[in-house]
């Protein structure tokens, strides 16, 4: 429907573009239902997951500080923070974003990755005493940093995933509510005046089939009674009149002969 509310011509060449885009609405209106469904999903899987990872840094997190309680407690009960902080250069955990594809929306993911071998100035950290209390504390440590970036991951995954899911629902209902019946409106107009228009082309050619059957047949009876009429003779003034003489088969005999 053009702007204004104003109806399209009716004719052919519009009842055949309004049917092409008739049918691309249905199709990308498939598509997007397909897209929607996949896209919830993966949203279900996902939640699933950050309920468990939850769990899981919940309960890491609170190995990891009963570690690092027992790994002071093995030092002498001094405060281990301060060594760890100066004798760490480098960073020996480092997390990177990449991109996943889920029905076409790229969802970010975080990579976390550990190299053990910028981690080698805190391997000799409690030589003299508590050194596996303090190493089994960074092993709990980089347990729980690998759930959280693991459930940053997920989070904003299923917060790109419920935005895009609410995205791809607003264009499937503005085409299955919106669109599509206006169109299916506008088929249906251009037909019901295509057909009328057929129907008055109907009735027109009838009446003018009709008028030149009666015009054909007044034609015919003028040319009957003409030609009736020429059969006859006229009467009038100055035709001449005509003589009555008889008959040569006459078996009558002629008084007027003597033999």
């Amino acid at each position: 429907m053009s702007s204004g509310g104003q109806k399209p011509p009716a004719n052919r060449m519009t009842l055949q573009t309004f049917k092409a885009r008739y049918g691309g609405a249905k199709k990308g209106h498939g598509l997007l239902k397909k897209k929607r469904d996949a896209l919830k999903t993966k949203f279900q899987a996902l939640l699933k997951d950050i309920v468990d990872t939850k769990l899981l840094v919940g309960s890491g997190l609170k190995d990891a500080s009963f570690a690092f309680a027992k790994a002071q407690w093995a030092n002498a009960g001094d405060d281990i923070t301060s060594t760890v902080l100066e004798r760490a250069k480098r960073p020996a955990v480092t997390c990177r974003l990449i991109g996943d594809n889920v029905a076409g929306v790229s969802i970010p993911v975080f990579k976390m990755t550990y190299d053990a071998t910028k981690d080698s100035s805190a391997q000799n950290l409690g030589v003299a005493h508590g050194g596996a209390v303090i190493n089994a504390c960074k092993d709990q440590y980089l347990k729980a940093i690998t759930n959280l970036v693991r459930l940053a991951s997920l989070q904003t995954a299923f917060k790109t995933l419920d935005e895009e899911i609410k995205m791809t629902s607003r264009r499937v209902n503005a085409l299955e509510y919106v669109l599509i019946p206006r169109i299916e409106e506008i088929i249906q107009y251009i037909t019901q005046e295509m057909d009328e228009q057929a129907r008055e082309e109907f009735f027109r050619v009838k009446k003018v089939v009709e008028k030149k059957k009666a015009k054909i047949e007044k034609e015919k009876l003028l040319e009957a009674l003409e030609a009736a009429q020429g059969g006859r003779p006229k009467s009038g003034a100055g035709s001449p009149q005509a003589i009555d003489a008889p008959s040569m088969l006459d078996s009558k005999k002629d008084s007027d002969l003597v033999f």
